[in-house]
């Protein structure tokens, strides 16, 4: 039995020779296998070195859309932004587009030959107020198509003087102007100032009369006088005949007190009878004055009287042109 064992051990010993031989060889061949697999490694770290510019760049791309698209909806806001002050503008035009209210404000200033005339732009300021209200009293009272020559009578007795002082007389010159702006088309007003005599007759017009015009015409007409109604009646006559009888003629006749002789007053309106000539007294001072007794009790063709009161400076505009244009019939 031994050298069976022996022998056993022998076929061992050859057989861990053999597996060994068969190893090396192994290992040997499996060197060169690792060879490559070393060579190997630098090349795959390079593509993918080269790779991951590439997906940063291609990341850098990507995240910049977002960007640019979470940034988009911010403008989107913008047209909601303009098209908000666009809807008071179109308000605004629609307020503005009812051009017949508009034509229907400028109507009544049109001119009554049956031409359409704008209102005057061409009147300087301390006249604009008056011409308002002069055309919308016009209007309601009936007369916003009227033509007529306007006269202005002015009275230069002694008692005048404190209201030549305060503006009085001037800013009735001025009411007188923007009145004859409406019913005459060269705006002029043939203004008489009388005393005991007929002083001067000057023509005023929005173009010379200054706010200190009156106060240089009065200054050159000598003193103060008495109150004689009829030569300023006759001096209108006169001035009418010659410029145009046919004409419809309106006077704004200013006096504070009576008429030195009724009689001869009486006479001169009794011949402007029948006459388109229409007389409207302007009375300055207390109305139930005595001296006012005389205007009160008037009743000669084509006459009326407006009482002014004592401080005629401060009368306003649509009042003095209620009092002098309400019953006219031109």
């Amino acid at each position: 039995t031994e050298p069976s064992a022996a022998a056993e051990a022998d076929a061992t010993v050859d057989a861990t020779a053999d597996a060994d031989a068969d190893a090396e060889p192994v290992a040997a061949d499996a060197e060169p296998a690792a060879a490559p697999a070393a060579d190997t490694r630098p090349e795959t770290p390079a593509p993918v070195a080269d790779a991951e510019p590439v997906a940063e760049a291609d990341t850098a791309p990507a995240a910049q859309p977002e960007a640019e698209e979470s940034a988009e909806p911010e403008p989107e806001p913008e047209p909601v932004a303009v098209a908000e002050p666009a809807q008071p503008e179109a308000e605004t035009a629609a307020e503005v587009e009812p051009e017949p209210v508009a034509a229907q404000a400028e109507a009544p200033a049109t001119g009554t030959s049956g031409t359409a005339e704008a209102p005057r732009t061409d009147l300087p300021p301390h006249l604009r107020d008056a011409y308002a209200a002069a055309g919308g009293v016009l209007r309601q009272v009936g007369l916003g198509e009227a033509r007529a020559r306007v006269y202005l009578v002015v009275d230069r007795s002694g008692s005048m003087r404190g209201y030549f002082k305060d503006g009085s007389v001037q800013r009735l010159a001025e009411q007188a102007v923007a009145l004859a702006a409406h019913l005459d088309e060269d705006a002029t007003v043939t203004t008489v100032f009388f005393s005991t005599d007929i002083d001067g007759v000057v023509d005023l017009t929005p173009a010379d009369l200054t706010p200190t015009r009156v106060e240089e015409v009065n200054a050159g007409l000598g003193r103060l006088g008495r109150t004689n109604y009829h030569r300023a009646v006759e001096e209108v006559l006169a001035h009418h005949e010659k410029a145009d009888p046919a004409r419809p003629a309106l006077v704004i006749f200013q006096t504070d007190g009576a008429p030195e002789s009724r009689t001869a007053a009486n006479q001169a309106l009794a011949e402007a009878a029948g006459r388109p000539v229409h007389w409207r007294f302007t009375a300055w001072g207390e109305e139930d004055g005595k001296g006012f007794d005389y205007l009160r009790k008037l009743t000669a063709d084509r006459t009326a009287t407006h009482f002014a009161g004592p401080a005629p400076v401060g009368t306003p505009h649509a009042e003095f042109y209620e009092g002098v244009l309400t019953g006219l019939d031109l």
